[in-house]
């Protein structure tokens, strides 16, 4: 297991647990690692989002990149999805957004993108932390004219702009309605500071709420993690659609003007059917991960597309896409990947393709979620020793039920167990029609595995 990168990065309290001693020999290990290669003083972007700490970590990778001698470019406060493309469009080496996501402000977190605007593979991540713990990072010490210069470049938020304006523009103008309105989340993180400028540019009718950050409130009741406020807002505000982003502005959630819920599953259904539909949707394959919604695959199914499955995180989601050609994917948390304009989830991305697909089909956000039905889910998570994590599997009485379970569900349900990658967790997801029974069964496997794992 990794020591200090988990599934998205590395993402700790900051300034007690993800120090600045800590970022900056993450900085200095990391613009080794990812630049090794070049015959050229690398070039790094940093990107962040609105957290108090923002600064202050963003302060000690500048040192540790220039230190190496690498040259940095700050963007200030910008959404993940901007910093990835702006590094492939500027041609930079790397890029870093410092951000814990959807978590609360007190987490900050370290994120690598390559020279591809993709987040690095855990291959890169363990040779960061080799090179970290090895001893070796004074060699690694720029000295006389070798040592890196920083420039602000806040301004390359524009370019972000455009890059939607590019994609929409020409096509939303044949369709746009006066009685079309949204209501936009920014969750009080990194897309508030670009999400009304975009919709704006677009000439999509439009409010925005939670646009107000002041280092401490990001995600704070709002957001993509907290939908209620926006829907009750929908509803009292005869919303056409609520859309929602997290602190970093690579997920995107929904909720139809009558404030029900479109998630990360939801929007893949709707948006692979319209591509179908343009002939533009790559191998007739919609990529998830095994936490997506039985709906999901339920739906591939009497479409006839391909649905396939990865690990949890969107990386994995990403990878499997790069591996054999596909163009759309993402988790039911709202990351969507459409890769033929980004390679990384892009909140503001999805909710503009959502936003096209209603106006180009003159249907409201309610018609176009009927195309997938969502199946309840439970999850439970049980504790167990670290070391017994995936000792369920060898445990006759365990598995005996979850095949139990599955059989009574004949075809309409499922059972998923899944280890935690950092906690001393099983989780348990039961899937299915009965809440009720849902709930029952997933109780009961969930005590049986801590009874026979502890």
């Amino acid at each position: 297991m990794r020591k200090y990168f988990g599934t998205d990065g590395i993402r700790r309290i900051a300034n007690s647990e993800l120090t600045p001693e800590l970022v900056y020999k993450v900085a200095k290990a990391g613009a080794y690692a990812l630049t090794k290669h070049t015959d050229h003083a690398p070039t790094i972007l940093i990107g962040r989002d609105t957290r108090i700490s923002g600064t202050l970590i963003e302060s000690a990778m500048i040192a540790g990149f220039l230190s190496y001698g690498a040259n940095v470019k700050t963007l200030g406060v910008m959404p993940t999805p901007a910093v990835a493309y702006l590094t492939r469009k500027f041609k930079a080496d790397a890029s870093v957004v410092i951000s814990a996501s959807h978590n609360t402000f007190e987490f900050n977190g370290v994120k690598y993108f390559s020279n591809k605007g993709m987040k690095i593979p855990d291959s890169l991540e363990e040779e960061i932390e080799e090179v970290m713990d090895s001893g070796k990072l004074d060699e690694f010490t720029a000295v006389n004219d070798k040592i890196g210069v920083c420039e602000n470049r806040e301004d390359l938020l524009e370019e972000y702009v455009f890059f939607f304006r590019k994609i929409f523009e020409d096509h939303l103008l044949d369709y746009l309605d006066d009685n079309f309105k949204v209501l936009i989340d920014t969750a009080n993180g990194a897309t508030s500071v670009v999400a009304d400028k975009v919709f704006t540019k677009l000439g999509i009718k439009h409010d925005v709420i939670n646009d107000t950050p002041d280092g401490v409130n990001i995600n704070k009741a709002c957001g993509s993690t907290h939908m209620e406020g926006l829907a009750q807002k929908v509803k009292e505000g005869g919303y056409s659609l609520g859309i929602a982003y997290d602190g970093d502005g690579d997920r995107c959630l929904c909720v139809d003007e009558n404030g029900n819920l479109i998630d990360g599953d939801a929007i893949l259904a709707i948006t692979s059917n319209y591509l179908r539909e343009k002939g533009q949707l790559k191998g007739d394959t919609v990529v998830a991960t095994v936490m997506s919604n039985l709906g999901l695959r339920k739906y591939a199914q009497d479409n006839g597309l391909n649905f396939v499955a990865t690990n949890v995180g969107d990386r994995y989601v990403l990878e499997n896409m790069l591996e054999n050609g596909y163009n759309l994917g993402g988790e039911q948390s709202g990351h969507v990947i459409f890769l033929d304009y980004n390679p990384t989830g892009d909140g503001i991305l999805t909710s503009l393709m959502l936003v096209q697909i209603l106006l180009e089909k003159k249907i409201k956000a309610s018609e176009a979620a009927k195309i997938i039905t969502i199946f309840p889910q439970v999850l439970i998570n049980a504790k167990v020793p670290s070391d017994k994590k995936q000792a369920y599997k060898e445990d006759a009485e365990i598995m005996a039920m979850i095949d139990s379970i599955e059989k009574e569900f004949a075809g309409n349900g499922r059972v998923l167990i899944r280890p935690s990658g950092t906690e001393p967790l099983v989780r348990v997801m039961i899937e299915g029609e009965n809440q009720e029974i849902l709930n029952d069964r997933a109780r009961t496997l969930a005590d049986l595995i801590e009874k026979k794992m502890n």
